[in-house]
């Protein structure tokens, strides 16, 4: 399938999706919305890939916002839709899917382009990094689940602080603040979440997908969270990989996934 707004590299087992709008910053308007989900729904259902890594083009920006001047005369019904269609598109799209997305964010990652590496599973950040959700500056609230997921990540408190200053914060401090989970030079970054990769890639997808569910069940309102990682748990020992994960350890070799 042809984008226009992002690009898509598949080398073995590893995809890495650009956002592709470098005079604009890279900001999501609801094409590339789009454009992402074919694409990450695509990648999905390729039973090669079993790592994205997701970053923005040029050494800037990951997503500097969203397209505000797609929405600026919006109602308040147009406004709704937009986030709930986004969301669902999206942003708890990419949350939910099976195969593990790593956030690079190479430089700003404001407004939705933060919610966006938020969704990811987790997120590498360029020392030149700058995040923030700067929806108040602008008379609205982040509505791509920044509410949600940043008090996750940061906790209540710095979450508030950050949501109600709409300031930014440097790549050490989203460190500190469990936002990302390393820092690295800019011209490392995509190697170093390619060395993630490749050690995500060595173990089980079926176990991590089944992780994957687990893991985000706790996070959801009226989900046992315990009863989801049950049941997944029990449902890795009817799969081939348990079998020859099993197997593998007893005769003292690496598994082959």
């Amino acid at each position: 399938m042809n984008y226009e707004n992002i690009l898509i590299e598949v080398d073995a087992y590893l995809a890495t999706v650009f956002i592709n709008r470098p005079k604009k910053l890279n900001a999501l308007n609801k094409e590339t919305i789009a454009e992402l989900h074919n694409a990450f729904a695509e990648l999905e259902a390729d039973e090669e890939v079993r790592v994205i890594i997701l970053t923005g083009s040029g050494d800037k920006a990951f997503v500097a916002g969203a397209d505000i001047s797609e929405f600026a005369d919006f109602n308040v019904s147009q406004g709704s839709e937009l986030a709930r269609k986004g969301q669902e598109l999206l942003f708890d799209f990419v949350e939910n899917m099976s195969i593990p997305v790593i956030a690079a964010v190479n430089g700003f990652a404001l407004g939705g382009g933060l919610e966006l590496a938020m969704a990811s599973h987790f997120r590498v950040a360029s020392n030149n990094a700058k995040m923030g959700l700067p929806e108040v500056s602008l008379g609205v609230i982040p509505g791509y689940g920044g509410t949600q997921r940043l008090p996750q990540l940061v906790g209540k408190g710095k979450a508030m602080e950050m949501i109600m200053t709409a300031g930014m914060i440097t790549a050490q401090e989203a460190k500190n603040y469990g936002l990302v989970n390393y820092v690295v030079p800019q011209e490392e970054l995509l190697v170093f979440c390619e060395k993630l990769a490749d050690k995500i890639s060595n173990n089980s997808s079926t176990a991590i997908s089944a992780a994957i569910k687990a893991i985000n069940a706790n996070f959801k309102d009226g989900v046992n969270g315990f009863e989801v990682e049950i049941n997944e748990f029990g449902n890795c020992f009817d799969t081939e990989d348990f079998e020859e994960g099993t197997t593998a350890f007893l005769e003292k070799r690496k598994p082959d996934f």
